[in-house]
């Protein structure tokens, strides 16, 4: 049962580790010049760089909160799992874990969707997706099956 837990714990730390750097980091959209994430659009011409500010559109603004969201339920969720694996009765079950990391999975998907529908209007066509995009999709389904797992997982003694 232990290493159950510890393993879950690794799975639950791993990904939001993921959720961190996917939000972090400015890398959802590049190219040899230019590099785009949540926060800003840079640009680099002739060896001088230039950053502007993501506030070009209420969708950028939607999937930076959906983002921030997740990395606090799952933030939560992992507090939450710790406080119910002392108080909780045995034989009862995570369910407010599980819950909490479900909707942060779901922000994930959310944000992700709408960067890729949306980017296009933001970022230029030149540019391909980035780690930190694809860390973002990585840390969805491992989010996901955490979530699952807690609902499933009963206390025992």
């Amino acid at each position: 049962m232990l290493l159950l837990l510890l393993g879950i714990v690794v799975v639950h730390v791993a990904a939001l580790v993921l959720l961190f750097v996917s939000t972090i980091v400015s890398a959802w959209a590049v190219n040899p010049n230019s590099s785009s994430d949540l926060w800003t659009n840079c640009t680099t011409l002739n060896g001088l760089s230039r950053c502007d500010p993501a506030d070009t559109g209420v969708w950028i603004q939607a999937v930076q909160a959906l983002m921030i969201l997740s990395i606090i339920f799952s933030i939560l969720s992992l507090l939450l799992f710790f406080c119910q694996l002392f108080t909780l009765q045995k034989g009862g079950r995570f369910f407010l874990t599980g819950a909490f990391q479900i909707f942060a999975s779901l922000f994930i998907m959310c944000g992700a969707i709408i960067y890729t529908v949306m980017n296009s209007e933001w970022v230029p066509e030149t540019e391909s997706y980035g780690f930190s995009y694809i860390l973002a999709w990585v840390a969805f389904p491992l989010v996901l099956i955490s979530g699952l797992i807690y609902v499933i997982l009963r206390k025992r003694e």
